[in-house]
């Protein structure tokens, strides 16, 4: 497939977190001139306040706005919302949230405005990532942040030097800037970050969990509600932990 042409539409899907913010800036660089660039949010109720000045410090140093885009089925754009409405909060596939909040959210903007190219926040070190998306979803999608050898760390590095702080919840010990209580994961090290930096989103998803019959945290290699998980327990560390929320859903092995 050969690449951008003049007028193309470049759809590039920001998450809220430094890579596609990154990868927004990298394709504007190369296209901004050639294409009619998009920047694209699919917001999430339950994602961190922070993540919204984060997004206004990105859209001020890219010189454009961020577009919002969420799925008409879900107005309020709340994870929480539709885990009640599926009544579940994880299927043996991934999450509904997901599904739902991201990827039909992308599907229906691109029912309605003409998308030619698609740009995530794929690094340098996600490069099979990137190709098991384009293999399963998507043939029209540029490799950015892949081409730029640009790694995790690098874009947080960009970001920085260009004076932007990271959302508050990298400085917390959280892998990235998903949801708090994301229910993709299952390590104890990740819910008891959690139990001690958001104890109100801890025991709000402790309740809903017990309610929908989701034992959402591995201990001890057994499924365990969050209720039932002790304070001290760990697990795997965070560094360690893949849990993206883009649009698709992928597991990495926290459900192991």
């Amino acid at each position: 497939m050969s690449g951008p042409e003049p007028g193309d539409v470049i759809a590039v899907w920001f998450s809220n977190g430094a890579a596609s913010a990154v990868a927004a800036y990298q394709t504007l660089q190369r296209y901004g001139n050639l294409c009619d660039v998009r920047i694209i949010n699919n917001p999430v109720l339950e994602e961190d306040e922070d993540n919204l000045r984060f997004g206004r410090d990105v859209a001020t140093w890219l010189g454009q706005p961020i577009i919002s885009h969420n799925s008409p089925v879900y107005p309020t754009a709340s994870a929480v919302d539709v885990w009640d409405k599926r009544g579940a909060m994880v299927f043996p596939r991934g999450a509904p949230c997901t599904v739902h909040l991201k990827k039909e959210a992308r599907q229906d903007y691109e029912r309605q405005h003409k998308v030619d190219w698609h740009v995530l926040g794929f690094t340098a070190d996600e490069a099979g990532r990137h190709a098991r998306f384009v293999l399963t979803e998507r043939s029209n999608v540029l490799p950015i942040l892949i081409e730029a050898g640009l790694t995790k760390a690098d874009c947080a590095a960009l970001l920085q030097a260009n004076g932007i702080a990271l959302p508050r919840v990298y400085a917390e010990g959280y892998p990235n800037a998903n949801c708090i209580g994301c229910v993709k994961a299952t390590s104890p090290t990740y819910w008891n970050l959690v139990r001690r930096t958001r104890p109100e989103t801890f025991d709000a998803r402790a309740e809903q969990s017990r309610r929908l019959g989701a034992r959402l945290v591995r201990y001890r290699g057994k499924r365990i509600y969050l209720d039932e998980l002790p304070e001290d327990a760990v697990g795997r560390s965070l560094k360690t932990m893949t849990v993206e929320c883009g649009i698709f859903c992928e597991e990495k092995g926290v459900f192991g």
